[in-house]
């Protein structure tokens, strides 16, 4: 059965996190989605596409912690770098992705590349922040680099396109990302005329983005560039068509069906899980990392 379309999300007003990251808060304040309507997704932050002028000073967000929450960047032009207290670091390029398990605590701040931002260019990224049950809440901080060459692949007949699959499995091709619930991720790079087919579990919940070009869902609604489709949780089958070449942001998964306490960068279960980080993050527990 084929799910309707709840609504298509414009997207919101630009704000600026950082001085590097030009973004639209699709969720949970920028729409009226709100802290639950995506669970397990609890933001998605989008830069859309922006040129950034040559720069001599670093552009991005300092050191900052994070409790409860994986993490998740995708890049699509430019390139972020990562450092974080648990030692980790990284840099991704387009088609890349940066996923961080902050689970019981850490400190990192990510930043344009030094030579992009020495040399300036077109900027294009999406982050996502995944909420953690509360079981694994305090599990350890870890980090997961993972280059567009080591994503599944579903490649389309007559060479229209490619799935590059990060979480969970399309098609029967898994992606290499682990997770603490049930989700998939996909990037999906069309030409003009490709289609395709996917089926989830009704109950999880799923959205789809048009990062470039656009597309045709379900054979009815045309949707533009830089806007969000939510999908009602009435049906397991969507189709997509590109209508040009397109860049489509897959994302879908099952709920966490638990009460949610956040404020700033922390994302916990109760009011005194909140009083906890920050008496934590005070007393140095998330380690330490040079701004």
């Amino acid at each position: 059965m084929k799910r309707t379309i709840e609504q298509i999300v414009p997207p919101p007003p630009i704000h600026w996190v950082g001085n590097g990251f030009r973004v639209h808060n699709f969720f949970p304040s920028g729409t009226e989605l709100g802290m639950y309507r995506m669970s397990p997704f609890f933001l998605m932050d989008y830069n859309s596409k922006h040129y950034f002028e040559p720069g001599v000073e670093p552009r991005g967000v300092g050191v900052h912690p994070h409790r409860g929450i994986e993490t998740v960047t995708f890049a699509y032009h430019g390139k972020v770098a990562h450092h974080d207290s648990a030692g980790n670091s990284g840099v991704i390029s387009p088609g890349d992705v940066q996923w961080m398990t902050a689970g019981g605590g850490v400190l990192h701040k990510e930043y344009h590349e030094a030579e992009f931002n020495r040399q300036g260019g077109w900027f294009q990224m999406v982050q996502l922040w995944v909420n953690l049950p509360a079981k694994y809440k305090m599990t350890p901080a870890k980090y997961q680099g993972i280059e567009k060459k080591d994503m599944g692949k579903f490649n389309l007949p007559d060479d229209f396109g490619v799935v590059d699959i990060c979480a969970g499995e399309y098609n029967g091709i898994k992606g290499p990302a682990s997770s603490f619930s049930p989700i998939n991720l996909y990037n999906c790079y069309l030409k003009q005329g490709a289609s395709l087919d996917f089926s989830f579990e009704r109950d999880h919940n799923t959205a789809f983005v048009t990062i470039a070009g656009k597309a045709r869902f379900n054979g009815a609604e045309e949707v533009a560039q830089d806007h969000l489709v939510l999908f009602n949780n009435d049906g397991e089958d969507i189709r997509l068509e590109a209508l040009e070449d397109a860049v489509i942001l897959v994302l879908s998964g099952e709920p966490i069906r638990e009460t949610v306490v956040p404020y700033g960068p922390f994302v916990m279960n109760t009011r005194e899980e909140i009083m906890k980080c920050y008496s934590d993050y005070n007393e140095g527990k998330f380690g330490y990392l040079e701004d």
